[in-house]
């Protein structure tokens, strides 16, 4: 279906512009679609009647029975169109086809030109009322999204604060984690420096470890001031006036142009002997007095607080070792001096030359209860002993002075070996019932070639005869001194021979935890065994220590050693005797 009009005067554009409204909406065109059209078309026609001319209007309907369009174009003059301007086309959708109709006829008049702009302002009307529901939904969706851009905006913010406190807690873990390793490594390097430092019980070498230990991590340098060593030893610089001041209030202080903020540490000045560097001087404390300070210079700028108190602590501990250290040298020194004096000068005899040896074990104090005797009885026999008593320490060490002299009042009276310790071992159990001890006795006479002995618990002598041939003396011995029961000790003789060699020794010589006590003894024999047949009547103490050597050879004992050797001379073979130990 095609229609056209021709356009000359405003009439013929009102009736143009009212038949294309109709037939718009025969074919379905929508209300607005089909006010857009007429409101378009009316623009444009009246462009072309300003021009002049005749213009021609055409209406096309196209398409299926489901989808259909209408195009309408607007042609210009013949002139206007040989002057170049082309044509006006629109094409608006229109959802059905019109049935044959007269809807495109417009009667003549100005009565039906009212009422079809009338008409028209109906549809006006709908699109006015469709303009203002549309409004109101407009109106409807800006406050809903104002709302929701209200919610998006606080939702933000919860967002943003949510991620500040996330950071907050990321960086305050990251904090945590950071002063805990600081903590950790800390406490690692204190437990380590203080096994180093309580490892020795050498206060020389405790205050050497020091510097090793602070520098160059938590130091770049360490002065040790110790106050009963202000000879130089350990110092290296002068005392700055804040050591001084720690030394007297027994406070750590901290000298430098600007406050240190150290917990537990006083403010002082630079110190006039290097003002450019700060110093942190900590007293050595012990219970009585401090002992002296430790100062020390930062590796950096200054200290971090936490490193100052691990420091304060590191120099208390420092200073308990040196203390206890002091102690130990001090005890040790009374000790070893106690012990020499228990020891007494071997005598010297025509026919018998003696040597003698005593060490001490290599823990604790050098004292203990192993002892070595020889002395004459009025009969002008020898007696010689070696005995042990339990344990170590003062206690033993007077428990066996007291032994000894106690054999010595009992030999003034005689008696054989056996009735000497049967009389040692009924006065240790009333003296000291918890507390035992071994013992053996050997009795040389000069008008007898015989050799009288006595044991109790303690290992068999090993005598070395003449001619090369070493004998194990082990005889059934008495039970330990001390226990509580009633025995008879028994003596035992064997003839010497003038050459012979009789070790008398206890039980840290021969005996290792590992082995037991019988291969310490096969070694001892052996010792004894390899000596040529005049090298033990040339130099008896020569002979004690190589036999010692080579069944010492641990590193460490945890027992005493006591090693007492007899050698009868042989008058035509040995040469004078030498000098007693």
């Amino acid at each position: 279906m095609k229609r056209t009009w021709q356009i000359t005067t405003a009439i013929d554009a009102a009736q143009a512009r009212i038949a294309l409204a109709r037939l718009a909406a025969a074919h379905g065109v929508p209300t607005v679609e089909r006010s857009r059209l007429a409101v378009t078309l009316s623009s444009h026609l009246r462009q072309c009647l300003t021009k002049g001319g005749t213009w021609l209007l055409s209406l096309q309907a196209a398409g299926s029975r489901r989808e259909g369009r209408l195009h309408v174009v607007v042609t210009p003059p013949a002139e206007a169109c040989a002057a170049g301007e082309p044509p006006w086309e629109l094409t608006v959708p229109c959802p059905e086809a019109a049935p044959a109709s007269d809807a495109d006829v417009v009667p003549d008049g100005t009565d039906a030109l009212a009422q079809a702009l009338l008409g028209a302002d109906e549809d006006t009307a709908v699109i006015l009322d469709k303009l203002t529901e549309q409004e109101k939904l407009v109106a409807f969706h800006r406050e809903e999204l104002h709302q929701t851009n209200q919610g998006v905006l606080a939702l933000h913010a919860e967002l943003d604060a949510a991620g500040r406190a996330q950071r907050e807690a990321f960086a305050a873990e990251r904090r945590a984690r950071t002063e805990a390793e600081n903590a950790r490594r800390r406490l690692t390097f204190l437990a380590d420096a203080s096994a180093v430092l309580t490892a020795s019980l050498n206060h020389d070498e405790i205050v050497r470890r020091l510097p090793d230990l602070l520098v160059p991590e938590y130091a770049r340098s360490v002065d040790v001031w110790l106050f009963d060593h202000d000879d130089g030893k350990y110092r290296t610089t002068p005392h700055p006036a804040a050591a001084v001041v720690a030394a007297r209030t027994g406070r750590p202080q901290y000298a430098a142009d600007h406050p240190g903020g150290l917990p537990g540490v006083d403010d002082q000045p630079p110190s006039a002997l290097d003002p450019g560097r700060p110093l942190l001087c900590i007293p050595l404390p012990t219970r009585r007095a401090p002992l002296g300070v430790l100062t020390l210079s930062p590796p950096g700028e200054r200290w971090d607080p936490d490193d100052a108190v691990m420091l304060i602590e590191l120099t208390r501990r420092a200073s308990i070792a040196i203390d206890n250290a002091r102690r130990f040298e001090h005890n040790r020194d009374i000790a070893e001096t106690l012990q020499r004096a228990l020891l007494t000068d071997l005598p010297a005899t025509p026919d018998l030359c003696l040597a003698a040896r005593y060490l001490p074990a290599t823990h604790g104090l050098n004292i203990g209860g192993d002892w070595y005797d020889a002395f004459r009885q009025p009969d002008g026999g020898l007696i010689t002993v070696v005995g042990d008593v339990t344990g170590h320490g003062l206690h033993a060490a007077v428990m066996m002075s007291q032994l000894r002299t106690a054999l010595r009042a009992y030999a003034v009276d005689g008696g054989s070996p056996g009735r000497l310790l049967t009389r040692l071992h009924t006065f240790l159990h009333h003296l000291q019932p918890d507390l035992y001890a071994t013992a053996v006795i050997a009795r040389f006479h000069p008008d007898d070639p015989t050799l009288t002995w006595a044991a109790a618990g303690h290992p068999p002598p090993v005598l070395r005869t003449a001619d090369g041939r070493v004998h194990v003396l082990d005889a059934k011995p008495g039970a330990m001194l001390g226990i509580p029961l009633t025995q008879e000790i028994a003596d035992h003789t064997v003839r010497l021979t003038p050459g012979s060699t009789l070790a008398l020794y206890t039980d840290g010589l021969v005996e290792r935890r590992a082995q037991g006590i019988d291969p310490g003894i096969e070694r001892l024999a052996a010792a004894l065994g390899g000596f040529g047949p005049a090298e033990l009547g040339t130099d008896l103490e020569d002979a004690a220590d190589r036999i010692l050597r080579p069944l010492l050879s641990d590193s460490e004992r945890d027992d005493d050693v006591c090693l007492l050797l007899c050698h009868l001379r042989d008058g035509a073979a040995d040469p004078v005797a030498g000098q007693p130990a």
